[in-house]
């Protein structure tokens, strides 16, 4: 077993994989596209204080709705593209798709739907998680051989910085042909608004 966040917007992964074994499966956790450019900015952010404001990095011209996609924060979000890829090595029945919004709000549910695409007996049940109210995250409970529980790292569930509403809209409007696209990939509408 083997994971990034990098692998599945690395073009040459997916031949680098296949490679070495055609028979694996993949999973990749996605979330709104929009939320996620915030979120990976606010991280950068705690880490580069001097960073320039969010909309200078995601538009080459906010005026005329000009989103920057050189930015890895916007192309990241572009599953389709990257799906296409994936999809000239390996078959889409290999591939499943976490959605970040569910990871949240039912980590049982979605972590039942990766043991069934693993084929595995479902352990991992609502007994093995706890609501953080400081994280705003599930948490694993505290296995027996561990004395505190598994909770996210401390990069992890910070509070967004504020982005402007008509910045976020027009990133929206951006990225809906290409969420559309990716629905229609996956066989999933995973309801990004």
């Amino acid at each position: 077993m083997e994971k990034t966040p990098s692998y599945f917007v690395t073009k040459e992964t997916p031949n680098r994989i296949s490679a070495m074994s055609r028979d694996t499966k993949l999973i990749v956790v996605v979330r709104d596209p929009v939320t996620r450019a915030i979120s990976d900015y606010t991280q950068t952010l705690s880490k580069t204080p001097d960073l320039p404001s969010f909309q200078e990095l995601a538009f080459r011209n906010q005026s005329l709705g000009i989103v920057d996609t050189s930015w890895n924060a916007i192309r990241i979000g572009l599953y389709a593209l990257h799906l296409e890829n994936w999809l000239r090595y390996f078959p889409l029945a290999q591939i499943h798709f976490v959605s970040g919004e569910r990871l949240i709000t039912d980590p049982a549910g979605e972590l039942a739907r990766v043991q069934d695409f693993l084929g595995l007996k479902r352990i991992v049940t609502d007994k093995h998680f706890y609501f953080n109210r400081t994280k705003g995250f599930p948490c694993l409970k505290k296995p027996e051989s561990s004395s505190s529980p598994r909770c996210l790292g401390k990069s992890k569930g910070r509070t967004h910085v504020q982005i402007d509403r008509d910045a976020i809209e027009q990133l929206r409007d951006f990225y809906r042909p290409y969420n559309v696209k990716f629905y229609e990939m996956v066989g999933y509408d995973f309801k990004w608004e």
